[in-house]
């Protein structure tokens, strides 16, 4: 198969190529137009050739947290919601992420993990489940957001253990409130064992934010939401974000969540390579407005705007599709197209280490593809070399 384009998204900008697929595999990049010639050379089927003429082409989004969508909530631990989620995603160009969780009792938290760790064993369409991103439940209380308090541990290896083997060892993203994890012993335990380790839903000083970097977490979570504020003589965990380069972090790109112009300073302290788009997205995703579903074991509502609420009116979480959120960033928080691009392809695949095969359009990485029209909407996307058909 090969994909063609005068603007395929490669090292930072956009240059005519034709992309040859291989099963789930990127096999080549030849120069634009040299499909045909080259497969004849080499005695081989050219296969099925989409040309995409001057629409972009640019990787496969990937989000990391991102808690449902059309109903259905990754605390629900029910397969076909989960599996009908997955056949979703691509309509948005997501090719891969990771179920979140929230905070609930811990027999919830058992059959949500132990539902998808059974739908990645399957042979499913559409997105790709990486593996799971557990939010809690060692948070802080104060800084909890939509947790509920009556179900947040102190963070303990022996606690996340049992959420792992239930998981079947898929738990690959932990968000963790750092100043209530003792000696950073669950930090070091994830460290060694590859699991990201991110600070989120915490009051954490800015020096507690260090020396738990130091010990191993690596990225931040939702970054300005649910933790210490960044003041000008008392840092916290949001000027930790900010200061340090080499972390990864996360923020929510709808507007609500974070002003646009609050974004933007976000970018360009983070740079190009470690600042990170999510949605943050609830099962109310998809659903229209007045429709009600939940957050864990929370009830949530879409209003008129669509905004994800809780009853007593606080905003939950997001709504947002991932191609509107790179709109939002290139068009309404001023943030270059390269910085835009890579906080939803390459940054998210380098802080779950897996670079090498996602977030890039490059020979012997994954077939996942995305192709842009001029509005930002989806005109096509590949997962792993299947087409998603996008009806416009």
């Amino acid at each position: 198969m090969v994909v063609r384009s005068c603007r395929v998204w490669m090292t930072g900008g956009f240059s005519p190529a034709d992309i040859l697929i291989d099963g789930q595999r990127i096999s080549r990049i030849l120069p634009y137009g040299r499909a045909e010639a080259y497969c004849g050379e080499q005695a081989r089927d050219i296969g099925e050739l989409y040309d995409f003429g001057e629409l972009r082409v640019l990787p496969g989004f990937i989000d990391i947290h991102t808690h449902g969508a059309l109903g259905f909530d990754t605390n629900d631990g029910e397969p076909e919601g989960l599996r009908r989620w997955m056949e979703s995603l691509p309509y948005e160009g997501v090719t891969s992420f990771l179920p979140t969780t929230v905070t609930q009792d811990e027999d919830a938290l058992l059959r949500a993990l132990e539902n998808t760790d059974s739908v990645m064993a399957e042979a499913c369409e559409g997105a790709e489940i990486l593996g799971i991103h557990m939010e809690g439940p060692f948070i802080d209380r104060k800084h909890r957001g939509c947790h509920p308090s009556e179900c947040i541990r102190e963070a303990s290896v022996e606690g996340f253990m049992r959420y792992q083997e239930a998981a079947g060892g898929h738990i690959i993203y932990l968000s963790l409130a750092p100043e209530h994890d003792r000696g950073f012993e669950l930090i070091r335990y994830c460290r060694s064992h590859g699991v990201t380790v991110s600070m989120g839903h915490s009051g954490a000083d800015f020096e507690t934010a260090l020396l738990a970097a130091s010990e191993g977490a690596s990225s931040v979570t939702h970054t300005f939401n649910a933790m210490s504020a960044f003041k000008h003589r008392d840092l916290g965990l949001a000027g930790a974000s900010l200061y340090m380069r080499e972390l990864y972090s996360e923020i929510i790109c709808d507007l609500v969540h974070v002003a646009p112009e609050a974004v933007n300073i976000f970018f360009r302290a983070k740079g190009k390579e470690r600042g990170i788009m999510v949605s943050d997205s609830l099962s109310v995703k998809g659903l229209p407005a007045g429709s009600s579903s939940r957050l864990g074991g929370l009830s949530v509502t879409v209003d008129e705007k669509g905004l994800a609420r809780l009853s007593d009116g606080t905003i939950a979480g997001s709504t947002m599709r991932m191609n509107e959120g790179l709109k939002n960033l290139v068009e309404k928080c001023g943030v270059d197209l390269e910085t835009a691009v890579n906080s939803c392809t390459i940054n998210p695949a380098g802080c779950l280490g897996i670079e090498k095969r996602k977030g890039r359009i490059a020979a012997g990485g994954d077939a996942d593809l995305v192709v842009l029209e001029e509005d930002y909407s989806i005109r096509q996307c590949f997962c792993r070399g299947i087409a998603s058909v996008i009806e416009n």
